[in-house]
């Protein structure tokens, strides 16, 4: 068994790319590599600012050798048809086999193919990869036709130590590589996997990101730690600079004290957005420190120092423009700010930011009267002035900020507490790891500006199509489902929806109306949101389509209750019986053609048991309705639990199909009446397994 190992040095890969580049690697060379017969123990990818490697072991020195048959026509079938067979195979007659058979005597070839080199393989597989590479963004350089993410230099290929020789486009393989740019020596030729990395590491190159992320997060908390403050902890931010280095050295840099007057979340854009810097924090008070941590690819002869000073100048420049639009921004009122959204499109369909404002505020009041202790005068005025910083310099310079700013406008302007936080909180919650505002006027005008728009965006038939949702609704969705369930929100989602439609069509905005449609949506959504917290989405669907809930806090408590009643002996019997009843009820009404959904006869029923489940059934209606008319979800499946014994007891002891016609008729409704009143908790017939 050898080893393959293959290196595409080019100029630099953004960070971004390197990830899936290495995936990607992976996965077409093992797709090749299966499509040649050619198993393999292991395989690993690498990548670094200016190259791509594979290594792939356990590799057999050639293919095996293959027979193959092939059934050709009747021996005398016509002779145009047999040369055809010949032809197709490049063989003779006298090179194929007559076989009797029950079809009778017919051609056979048997064709022998021996297995190629492994190295005469894989110089086919490497260029096919290379030439088909799905890079997202790539260039074609020279005179070649080739496209790669930026200009290929060389490529190293060597199996069991050999160069295997292929050209792509005027690059040929061999078995040279570069170290680092800077603090490299020149061209480095290897002979396996092993002397590749030793060699690279001596040129400072440090192949796997993941080992260079490890010694850039262990040097920026040694750093934070010499000063007593800790890292801002930005996983993306470690993997985005190992894509950016080869040998990554950490650096430590300050900054005036001044600044700290600038939102935090501003310097911390600035720093990690344009410089990719590492911030710290004060761990006692949670406070922004004047400092950061900076990653650069090269060693110096003064230790860093020329690069923290480089560093500290430019972040400076950053920061005083920050700075600059902080104070502009303060001299502005945000009320003041309303007729430029005007000048904002929200969506061609659905017209502008203004008019959007107007929607949300009249929405959040309707929906902060149905949370208890929202102030509603508050929420509709966050909810009007909360998208106003979008027309703010330092949102224009820092898009990723908004919302944030909002509060912190609305807070210098002296705007009550909960409407600046409401302003900043009103994106929130932007995904499943995102905190979910708790804060009831931060409730109301954040579900306001999700309902908006994906009433807004249904409405204009702009909904998601299968892995396409360009405007986050499912996000939206989920989202709204956590404000509602997580601050247990008693609300018609059916009201909210008509209310946000109205406003639409207050602000000249025709829409479809998307009610049931955006229901169903949400109902989907809250399958995939409760599934991670283990309840089935069967158990939703029970519930659900009953139809007419769209109080999710109140489907939830059924849902819950269901579950557990589910879980016991009692549960499992009832469930049993019920689809026993509603599968003989199905087959009959299929043999009869008729429906059996009619009003039990009292005076038919004859055997002692079928009176008992009767009067169980009449008594179980009652107490099921007004349990869930008070919400008492865990009385209702105590009701439920009583039935378990009388439906046993019918199953066992009545048959269903008698001979008097009358009798059959009356306990096949009978069998339905069941159904009827276990569907006043749920529909079983949706629950699976």
């Amino acid at each position: 068994m050898a080893e393959l190992l293959v290196e595409l040095f080019s100029e630099e890969i953004p960070a971004r790319m390197q990830p899936q580049a290495t995936a990607d690697l992976e996965r077409l060379m093992a797709a090749k590599l299966k499509e040649a017969s050619l198993g393999f123990t292991t395989m690993k990818g690498f990548a670094t600012p200016r190259r791509l490697t594979l290594v792939v072991d356990g590799l057999p020195e050639a293919q095996s050798d293959v027979t193959e048959e092939r059934k050709g026509p009747r021996a005398d079938a016509p002779e145009k048809a047999i040369e055809g067979f010949l032809k197709s195979l490049g063989l003779k007659r006298s090179q194929v086999e007559l076989r009797e058979t029950e079809k009778g005597t017919i051609l056979f070839a048997v064709i022998e193919r021996k297995g190629r080199p492994t190295p005469d393989v894989v110089a086919e597989i490497v260029p096919e990869i290379i030439r088909g590479f799905p890079w997202p963004k790539s260039m074609r350089t020279g005179m070649g036709n080739l496209r790669w993410v930026r200009p290929l230099h060389s490529i190293l290929c060597l199996f069991d130590g050999k160069v295997v020789p292929f050209t792509v486009e005027g690059v040929k393989s061999g078995n040279v590589t570069r170290g680092h740019r800077f603090m490299g020596s020149g061209e480095i030729k290897v002979k396996s996997f092993a002397d590749y990395r030793a060699k690279l590491s001596e040129a400072r190159v440090i192949l796997d990101a993941e080992e260079r992320k490890a010694i850039i997060l262990s040097g920026a908390e040694r750093l934070a730690a010499r000063a007593k403050l800790e890292v801002i902890p930005d996983e993306a931010l470690a993997i985005e600079n190992a894509g950016l280095t080869e040998w990554p050295i950490v650096l430590s840099g300050s900054f005036d004290d001044a600044f700290l007057d600038v939102p935090q979340e501003v310097l911390t854009a600035t720093m990690r957005g344009n410089q990719k810097y590492f911030s710290l924090r004060d761990p006692r008070s949670g406070k922004l420190a004047p400092k950061f941590i900076i990653v650069a690819n090269r060693e110096t002869k003064d230790g860093g120092k020329a690069v923290i000073h480089g560093n500290e100048r430019v972040l400076r420049a950053r920061l005083s423009d920050a700075k600059f639009f902080w104070d502009q921004d303060l001299k502005i009122k945000l009320e003041d700010r309303l007729p430029k959204l005007k000048d904002i499109v929200f969506h061609e369909k659905l017209g502008t930011m203004a008019d959007k404002a107007e929607r949300l505020a009249k929405l959040a009041r309707h929906l902060g009267q149905h949370i208890v202790g929202c102030d509603v005068a508050h929420a509709e005025r966050a909810a009007r002035l909360c998208k106003c910083d979008l027309v703010s310099g330092m949102v224009g310079e820092f898009p990723e900020v908004q919302g944030i700013m909002g509060g912190y406008y609305a807070e210098r302007e002296g705007e009550p507490e909960d409407v600046a936080l409401a302003i900043r909180e009103h994106y929130s919650p932007k995904g499943p790891d995102d905190a979910c505002p708790s804060a009831r006027i931060s409730i109301a005008v954040a579900l306001a500006d999700k309902i908006d728009a994906l009433v807004g965006f249904f409405g204009a038939d702009e909904r998601p199509t299968g892995s396409k949702d360009p405007y986050a609704l499912r996000r939206a969705a989920l989202g709204a489902i956590r404000l509602i369930v997580e601050n247990a929100v008693r609300l018609s989602l059916g009201k909210a929806i008509e209310t946000s439609l109205a406003g639409y069509a207050d602000g000249g905005v025709t829409l479809a109306d998307p009610k049931e449609e955006l229901i169903a949506f949400f109902a989907d959504r809250l399958k995939v949101q409760q599934r991670e917290k283990g309840v089935p989405h069967d158990l939703i669907n029970a519930v659900f389509s009953l139809g007419g809930e769209d109080d999710l806090v109140r489907l939830l408590a059924r849902v819950v209750a269901l579950q557990s009643f589910l879980k016991t002996d009692d549960g499992l019997n009832l469930l049993t019986g019920y689809r026993r009843a509603a599968n003989i009820v199905r087959i009959e009404e299929k043999k009869d053609g008729v429906a059996y959904d009619g009003v039990v006869k009292s005076e038919l029923l004859t055997l002692a048991e079928e009176k008992a489940l009767y009067e169980k059934l009449g008594a179980a209606r009652g107490e099921l309705r007004a349990a869930i008319a008070v919400e008492e979800y865990g009385e209702a499946m105590k009701a439920l639990a009583r039935l378990r014994g009388p439906v046993d007891a019918f199953f066992d002891n009545v048959t269903v199909n008698a001979d008097d016609l009358a009798t059959r008729e009356n306990r096949l409704n009978f069998l339905s009446e069941i159904r009827r009143v276990m569907h006043t908790v749920a529909d079983f017939s949706k629950i699976e397994g």
